[in-house]
């Protein structure tokens, strides 16, 4: 595999309430992504120790052409419409691989 296309969000959610609601939100989302993305490699939401309403993806797609095809599937549209009503603050970093084992 090349190098990918890899980026990490940070979700802040307004309380537990809201991060609830949201696992639930990316629960449904990751049935789509399991079933329809073959280039998806990598999809996972992460508890923050010490911050239950913090949660991290990490995401990693086999390049740009993958990542570009999750961000137009139906799923993926229905998350990032559903989400904000869950979700405070939303910070995105793209990762660009350096060296590592695949």
């Amino acid at each position: 595999m090349a190098a990918g296309f890899g980026l990490v969000v940070r979700f802040t959610l307004h309380d537990a309430d809201a991060a609830r609601g949201f696992d639930e939100l990316v629960a449904r989302t990751l049935e789509g992504i399991r079933t329809c993305e073959h280039g998806t490699v990598v999809y996972v939401n992460h508890r923050v120790t010490g911050e239950p309403n913090v949660r991290v993806f990490y995401e990693l797609y086999e390049d740009r052409a993958a990542f570009d095809s999750h961000e137009q599937q139906a799923h993926t549209r229905h998350f990032l419409e559903e989400r904000e009503k869950f979700v405070a603050d939303t910070e995105v970093t793209f990762l660009e691989q350096i060296d590592g084992k695949v």
